[in-house]
């Protein structure tokens, strides 16, 4: 019978609407990732049309990106589950497309920050409607290799934001603003692709008698089941782990091309491209070990486990590399083995502890404890730098919370259930 259906399926060329999930929302991180990490190769370039200023100043951009994305994932999951994915996730790009265009129009570091305050708010729509979606249409047996092909797009998304900024600007030297526009376009694009594709909410609901054998569609969801189930044990150990996950992953994104060109010798295109490692071979690594996660559903956490201690040696290894060599097959398997390698596994993780209503609010809360770390790193790493004269010892200190959020979550995973 099933092979019946995938034939008929192929032979109309249709495609079933939770694979059109998993292609849009790839999408959707390509086009944010990409402008995450456009301006990071091309601070000096950014720098000679608003003056100089310290590694602190610079990294506050991102952060500054970050601070606003973090505070709105609690309030847009709560929204995502009263008024549904669509109604935010729409207006929240739109916003995001005005950012863009702010920031390619800036005259100052002041107005950069306006910017990047503004993109993190529209940008922070993205994430509980995403997930939502996801953990809704997605059979439970796929989770784990869809949510990876999602999460692809961020490793797609950042090595085309690095390789395109240091190739077009420092080498062809394009104006630095042209690419913002080029991003403002990508994401009305995707404006675009989100309102054909989603479905639409239904206006009147109607009295469920039955189980429903129609695909779910973007329907408003009840945030029920209490506060209490989004703060079980495992629960904040997962806001933990991805919380120190996050820290060292926003802290190489920000100042890794830096820390190439000034620390190690790297010059032009091979900034970008030797930063792009990191995403290009995240990629294998998370669709396989994604792939282990839903074969091996009981191993979750000792998978999470493995890559979280794995990512921290090669953050270490990254800057005591003796040579280029060994430094770039740190970053090739700090990329295989890091955030986007188990972040999939850490998603499919929440989604079988976290309440099975109101998803939108549970991936807030997650990428709000995620994320807030992405606030901290670039500044402080910045700040180390300006004190230290080096980056090397924020690569240590986000190897060192890297290994103490793995220990608390491996003690609250410890216990099994009774």
């Amino acid at each position: 019978m099933q092979a019946d259906s995938v034939a008929k399926n192929s032979k109309t060329g249709g495609m079933e609407y939770w694979q059109k999930i998993i292609i849009i929302l790839c999408l959707g991180w390509v086009a944010i990732w990409i402008y995450r990490t456009v301006l990071t190769p091309i601070f000096p370039e950014i720098q000679g049309t608003i003056g100089q200023h310290s590694d602190a100043e610079m990294g506050l951009i991102a952060s500054f990106y970050f601070f606003a994305y973090t505070g709105m994932q609690i309030p847009a999951g709560i929204l995502v589950d009263k008024f549904g994915k669509k109604v935010v996730l729409i207006p929240g790009f739109l916003l995001f497309t005005i950012a863009a265009l702010v920031i390619g129009n800036a005259t100052s570091l002041s107005m950069i920050y306006l910017g990047s305050l503004l993109a993190g708010i529209g940008c922070g729509s993205y994430y509980g409607s995403a997930y939502s979606l996801s953990s809704e249409n997605i059979p439970a047996e796929r989770r784990g290799l869809s949510t990876a092909i999602i999460n692809s797009g961020s490793a797609i998304g950042m090595g085309i934001g690095l390789i395109a900024s240091s190739f077009f600007v420092k080498s062809l030297q394009m104006d630095w603003q042209l690419m913002l526009y080029m991003i403002a376009a990508i994401l009305l694009i995707m404006v675009l692709v989100f309102a054909i594709v989603i479905k639409t909410p239904q206006t009147a609901p109607k009295p469920v008698t039955q189980a429903a054998a129609a695909p779910v569609e973007d329907v408003p969801v009840p945030a029920a089941g209490g506060k209490k189930n989004l703060f079980t044990g495992k629960m904040i150990a997962a806001y933990v782990i991805y919380f120190a996950t996050c820290y060292g992953y926003y802290m190489v994104v920000t100042w890794l091309p830096s820390f190439l060109q000034q620390e190690r010798g790297f010059e032009g295109v091979a900034i970008g491209f030797s930063s792009a490692l990191v995403a290009f071979s995240a990629i294998p690594g998370a669709l396989f070990f994604s792939r282990m996660s839903d074969k091996f559903r009981d191993r979750k956490i000792g998978l999470i486990i493995f890559l979280e201690l794995c990512a921290a040696v090669m953050l270490i290894l990254t800057v005591i590399a003796p040579n280029s060599t060994i430094l770039l097959i740190g970053l090739v398997l700090y990329g295989l083995l890091g955030k986007l390698a188990v972040e999939p596994i850490l998603i499919s993780y929440v989604a079988d502890n976290a309440p099975k209503t109101g998803y939108g609010t549970s991936f807030g809360v997650f990428n709000f404890f995620g994320m807030s770390s992405s606030v901290i790193a670039p500044f402080l790493t910045g700040v180390i730098s300006d004190q230290m004269g080096s980056k090397v010892m924020g690569f240590y200190i986000s190897a060192i919370i890297l290994v103490v959020g793995t220990a608390i979550f491996f003690m609250a995973n410890m216990k099994k259930n009774k």
